[in-house]
């Protein structure tokens, strides 16, 4: 494991996948959970303070909207507690790879080339992630 969690983490890992990204499909999910795993792991920029899955996710400011919809206040379920899983165990999928940030433009609106003075690193299917400038943060590179 790349990351030691609880199953409560765990669990809590897989339902905010499911609450940013249902809607982009399991490698959608996967790569939101990329962006969270990044969080816990780097110790940069904004996420000095972040060493947890838990304390990624309910960051103030800086969480993840995720947190205040429907999907993420019911149980997962076995498909999404092993996708969570994956991302535990180290599975990285590009566009999401190195990002510390993604978001979802506005219907028929390509990705800006900087959101927050972060690089685009790629899009995938409504989510549009962004990457620290390479030697920024050491530990997701």
């Amino acid at each position: 494991m790349i990351i030691q969690t609880s199953t409560k983490e765990k669990d809590l890992l897989a339902r905010i996948m499911r609450a940013e990204a249902l809607g982009e499909g399991d490698l959608g999910m996967l790569m939101v959970g990329n962006v969270i795993a990044n969080r816990t792991l780097a110790n940069c920029l904004t996420f000095k303070n972040t060493r947890t899955i838990t304390e990624v996710i309910y960051q103030n400011p800086g969480g993840f909207s995720g947190v205040n919809s429907p999907l993420f206040y019911s149980a997962a379920t076995t498909t999404e507690l092993n996708l969570a899983e994956r991302i535990l165990r180290g599975e990285y999928y590009y566009p999401a790879t190195n990002a510390l940030w993604f978001y979802a433009p506005k219907a028929n609106e390509a990705c800006k080339a900087t959101w927050w003075d972060q690089q685009n690193s790629g899009r995938y299917k409504n989510h549009c992630f962004y990457v620290p400038a390479a030697g920024e943060c050491q530990e997701i590179y």
